[in-house]
């Protein structure tokens, strides 16, 4: 009894301590719950406080660079006609309808003729087919002329190195010197078609001292109207195309479905029409003509170095209708060609000027003279670019002065290489090459040239870091790496076919 007593005041004694502890326990644990729910409330509220803020941020910046940009828009829309005005289109053209024109120069006549003859209405489809991507192409590189302030030279030294530039550069020095060669021959031997005894060499120094003559001492302002006028002398191929009278079902049809044949000579015929079509010069030319037009129109005033929005839109009416109209031409070539040559069995065709001649029994004078005043016009055009883009393409390899804008003594290293070029062109005229063959070698250098300048013109055109807001739209990217695909491939035909 007395020990059932004792234990029961031992419980009683040792019960304070024991709910002591317990709750002293309890107190710990349910603490640390609230500690735990403390920290976590507080890392969610900073959380979604820190997000809040990011939002906040974004937003702000969006307004108020959409409140920057809103006077520029409305401005520029206000400006702009609620129909469509020729007039206002027209001022325009530029760099980019200089840039096409320039691509249906007399070499690219000899392909697309040779092309038309051999081979009928066959690769007409490639005339609308290559039109996306070569449009794409040169809006990329009007783009980054524009963004940049800098030619495309300049633009790939700075971010990927003086070698690559280099090595572009002398490969492209060599490949335009040879088009000039050859162009400079086709213009002469027009002239000696429609004047038959007219002396070739006086004709050759004549038409390479106006050229020069013409680019040396002629503001830019003056020089891009002269180029623009003799635009004009396009028309000449259309018109033939026209005054031949081709089967026009059999053209839209050949045009809209592909027709590929799987042999060497037809392979190798449409890599020297991609070639002659999405060209590497014409990528130098419209980046650094971008920046021309730029200076030439801030020349008054404080220029900025920031692109306006109403210059990229202008841009791209000009670098569509310059590129709509090289195809336009380029599609004509072939349709003259093809309705008229090829039908009539003459197939061995290897220069404008044999085009020229061939057209005459078959298809009047008018067509002849049409398509012999063509190449001439199209020699002035397109000489002063394939000597101006390897110009831009050198100066800015070693920082010398370049532009159009600036006179002979202010830029003399730039004006030297297009003094260097052209009279090397005319000098090709009397080393015994063909022009057919020499514009084989060209095509090759071309070849090798494309895909690299492609390539590294869509990684710049695709880097924030250097293109900020104006990096390429999904359209952009999609033909300008189709152009770099397809480009590459050609450019692997062209060589195996020369190895094996």
């Amino acid at each position: 009894m007395e020990e059932k007593a004792k234990k029961i005041i031992d419980d009683i004694e040792n019960a304070p301590k024991s709910i002591g502890n317990e709750i002293v326990r309890d107190s710990k644990v349910v603490t640390d719950e609230i500690i735990k729910d403390t920290r976590i409330v507080a890392g969610g509220i900073a959380t979604g406080t820190k997000a809040v803020a990011g939002e906040i941020a974004k937003d702000t910046k969006m307004v108020v660079e959409g409140i920057e940009k809103a006077p520029q828009v409305i401005v520029e829309t206000l400006k702009r006609p609620a129909h469509f005005s020729l007039k206002i289109f027209l001022k325009k053209l530029g760099p980019g309808l200089i840039t096409g024109a320039s691509d249906d120069d007399p070499s690219g006549v000899a392909t697309y003729s040779y092309v038309g003859a051999r081979f009928g209405y066959q690769q007409l489809w490639l005339s609308l087919y290559l039109l996306p991507l070569m449009t794409a192409v040169q809006e990329i590189c009007a783009r980054i002329g524009l963004v940049t302030d800098e030619g495309l030279a300049g633009t790939v030294k700075k971010h990927y190195g003086k070698k690559l530039v280099i090595f572009v550069s002398t490969l492209l020095l060599f490949a335009n010197i040879v088009n000039i060669g050859a162009n400079l021959g086709a213009m002469t031997s027009s002239t000696r078609l429609l004047i038959p005894n007219v002396n070739f060499t006086l004709i050759l120094i004549a038409y390479t001292v106006i050229v020069l003559l013409l680019v040396l001492f002629v503001r830019y302002h003056t020089y891009s109207k002269i180029l623009k006028f003799l635009v004009i002398s396009l028309g000449a191929y259309i018109a033939t195309g026209i005054i031949t009278r081709p089967d026009w079902s059999m053209v839209l049809k050949s045009a809209l479905i592909p027709q590929i044949q799987f042999n060497k000579d037809f392979l190798m015929a449409m890599v020297a029409v991609m070639g002659t079509t999405i060209t590497p010069y014409l990528f130098f030319w419209q980046t650094s003509e971008e920046v021309e037009e730029h200076i030439e129109k801030h020349l008054d005033v404080k220029r900025s170095k920031k692109v306006e929005l109403a210059e990229l839109a202008d841009m791209r009416e000009d670098v569509f209708a310059g590129m709509g109209l090289a195809n336009l031409v380029f599609f004509f070539i072939i349709v003259t060609t093809a309705s008229v040559l090829f039908t009539n069995g003459i197939t061995n065709i290897e220069t404008a000027q044999d085009a020229a001649m061939a057209l005459r029994p078959l298809a009047g004078d008018h067509a002849y003279l049409l398509f012999a005043t063509g190449i001439i016009a199209t020699g002035f055009l397109s000489i002063p670019v394939l000597a101006g883009s390897v110009a831009y393409a050198v100066s800015e390899t070693f920082d010398w002065n370049e532009g159009l804008y600036h006179k002979f003594k202010e830029a003399k290293g730039f004006y030297g290489i297009i003094i260097l070029a052209t009279i090397v062109g005319l000098i090709i005229n009397y080393i015994g090459i063909s022009p057919f063959k020499a514009l084989i070698y060209a095509a090759v250098v071309n070849g090798i040239i494309a895909p690299i300048l492609l390539f590294t013109i869509m990684v710049i055109s695709n880097d924030k870091k250097i293109m900020g807001d104006f990096v390429n739209s999904r359209t952009s990217n999609f033909f300008g790496w189709l152009a770099t695909i397809l480009m590459g491939a050609a450019a692997a035909t062209l060589i195996l076919s020369m190895v094996f």
